[in-house]
Order: structure tokens, then C-alpha cells, then sequence
């Protein structure tokens, strides 16, 4: 019995989101403090079988309505789904000739929902890595992250590039999404960076900020489509501190990267209606001296500290609003993530 196991991670978007939607710049890391656990194995009739994020069990009446009211009718299948048949497009398209067999598919997975730190996606690059795994096909690296997308916004989830990018390539990267250069090649620029540039960076969440990213992003949305001169000047800002970002990395300047950090979410706070829980949650790691923006849409932040004794300060302080603080463990390669996913950690 042939199986593959393939694992993929969240992701802290560091700098220049949420432009990546918005043929901007973006540099993001992926972590593997938790992560996504997909088994395919050869079976005798194609099958998608459920996970935690398809479970139709509630404890009570009111479970039921917050659970919808957050995460809404549908679960984690409809993501293997679609990205299969991404998949066995993108081989008919291409003339690949695909062994003749089916899979039963199963995953696991430990990201925090809806806090910002890409669950969903995760679901989507792990299944892609183990379809091409499994029937031995072999796809651009810098495409794998384009059909993830289409599968994704097929579903009607507005989404951008940057999630599938790191959660396919990991590690530390760096992604310009020039209109003309995606418009020809399906495809943005991206470019490894060395982890070790790096400042000390924390990630801090609470699941009970949860928030459909697809709300924040729909009404910029219309206004970018329609020209809209803040938004259209908002993204071109959001770019350039990616790139400023990037320049201070690799010339070794750390010391620029938190004011660069706290001049996204500022920027963001502008043509982006903030929640008031998550706003707290910003302002709250900067009253402790550490840089501050969201990870994502909401639900997580991500900055950078500067020492032990600091980490501990600004730990404390988001403890006091229901943050949990962690130090990342940047994710270099597709190895099982630190936490153990036999079950949902809601924390």
C-alpha cells in the first residue's frame, strides 16, 4: 500500500501585507509550531475523508450558532477537493500522463483557526504536495502556489498570492507581484532570504479574536477595482516597506526592521476597518517596546523583541488580554511540525 504524508504550516505575513492581493510586495515566514498533517494512500475508489475542520457535533444550541457565525457551512474537504482537481487539470492541460490510481486522503491539523495565520491554505499546499508526490509529477516550485490559489478562488475565497508561496517554499522569502510580470507569467518574483537575517521575532494569537479574512478584504477590495486613489497609494506604500524591509535584511540592518513592522499596521489602520479587540493587541505589544502588526487579517499579531528579558515583558503584557506568545520556530523544510496534532489546540 503506497502512502504519502505531507505537511505544511501557518504563516506570519512579516511585511507589505496585504498587498500580495494586490500586485504588491510581501516578505513572510512560515513556522512549524503547528501545522497541517495530510495522509494519501492507494485505494481502490477516490475518497476525501473528514477532519476537525469538517466536524458536525456541537455541545449546544449556542455552540452551534457562534461556531457558524465564525468559520461558516463549510470545512476542510472542499480545499482537498478543489486543489484535485486543480491538479488533474493542470496535467491534462499539460499532457502529463498520470498513473491510473485513486487515494483515500485524510489530514490533521493544529493552527489556530481564523486568527490570521492561514489554516485554510495550509489544507490546500499540503494536499498539493502530496498529489504530486503520489502520482511522481512534477510542477515549477513557482507555479505550485498559482493552482493552490485558483482552487481557492474558485471556491469564491478571496485570497491572495503570499500564503501559498511560503507555505510551499518555507523558510524566509521575499515576493514582488509587479502587475505585467504576474499578467505574463501566472506567477510573482520570489527570493529566498537567509532565516538568520532575521531580528528576534514573536507571533501572538487569541482564538477568540477569530475573523473570516474574506470580510476585511471585500470592501478594499471594491475600491481598489474602482481606482480608488488611498487604497491605490495605501498598496504602493505597503510595497515599498516590503522592499525597504528586504534591503535592511540582507544589508544587515535589523535595527530598521521595527519601525518598518509598526508603519504597516499604521498603514493598514488607514483604509482597513480595525477591530477594537485586535487593535488592542497591537497597541498592547507596542506599550511593551516591541514592534507590532497583524500576521495576517486579525486574531494574530507578529513583531520583533529585543531580548530574553524583553520577550518575557511583552509576553506578560498580552497575557492580560488572552494572548498567547510564542517564539517561532522558523519551518526550513516540509519536516512534521513541534506540536503533536492528535487534536484541535483552540489556544
Amino acid at each position: 500500500m503506497n502512502e504519502i504524508v505531507a505537511y505544511s504550516f501557518p504563516r506570519a505575513g512579516f511585511l507589505g501585507n496585504p498587498s500580495d492581493g494586490y500586485f504588491g510586495k510581501t516578505i513572510s515566514f512560515a513556522f512549524n509550531d503547528f501545522g497541517v498533517e495530510l495522509r494519501l494512500v492507494e485505494s481502490e475508489r477516490m475518497r476525501f475523508k473528514p477532519g476537525v475542520v469538517d466536524d458536525a457535533t456541537f455541545a449546544s444550541p449556542e455552540d452551534l450558532v457562534r461556531d457558524l457565525r465564525l468559520y461558516g457551512y463549510y470545512g476542510g474537504i472542499r480545499l482537498l477537493k478543489a486543489v484535485s482537481k486543480r491538479f488533474f487539470e493542470y496535467c491534462m492541460d499539460h499532457g502529463i500522463a498520470i498513473a491510473r490510481r485513486n487515494f483515500t486522503v485524510s489530514y490533521k491539523i493544529n493552527i489556530p483557526r481564523l486568527v490570521g495565520l492561514s489554516g485554510s491554505s495550509a489544507i490546500c499546499s499540503a494536499m498539493l504536495k502530496a498529489l504530486t508526490a503520489f502520482y511522481e509529477v512534477e510542477i515549477p516550485i513557482e507555479l505550485k502556489p498559482t493552482l493552490c490559489l485558483e482552487a481557492e478562488r474558485e471556491l469564491g475565497i478571496n485570497c491572495g498570492f503570499q500564503d501559498r508561496v511560503i507555505q510551499i517554499y518555507n523558510g524566509l522569502v521575499f515576493m514582488d507581484f509587479e502587475r505585467s510580470f504576474v499578467e505574463a507569467n501566472n506567477h510573482g518574483k520570489y527570493e529566498r532570504l537567509d532565516v538568520s537575517l532575521l531580528p528576534n521575532v514573536y507571533v501572538a494569537y487569541d482564538a477568540n479574536r477569530a475573523e473570516e479574512s474574506g470580510k476585511a478584504h471585500s470592501a478594499v477590495r471594491r475600491r481598489f477595482e474602482n481606482r480608488n486613489v488611498d487604497v491605490l497609494s495605501a498598496m504602493s506604500e505597503f510595497a515599498d516597506i516590503a522592499q525597504k524591509g528586504r534591503d535592511a535584511l540582507v544589508a544587515g540592518r535589523k535595527d530598521l526592521l521595527p519601525a518598518l513592522v509598526n508603519a504597516n499596521f499604521d498603514l493598514r489602520a488607514r483604509i482597513f476597518d480595525i477591530a477594537d479587540e485586535n487593535r488592542r493587541m497591537v497597541m498592547t505589544a507596542r506599550s511593551s517596546g516591541a514592534s507590532a502588526k497583524f500576521a495576517g487579517s486579525g486574531g494574530a499579531i507578529v513583531g520583533t523583541f529585543e531580548n530574553e528579558d524583553h520577550f518575557r515583558v511583552l509576553s506578560a503584557a498580552l497575557r492580560t488580554i488572552g494572548c498567547t506568545t510564542i517564539r517561532p520556530s522558523i519551518a526550513t523544510d516540509d519536516m512534521a511540525p513541534g506540536r503533536s496534532l492528535g487534536k484541535w489546540r483552540n489556544a
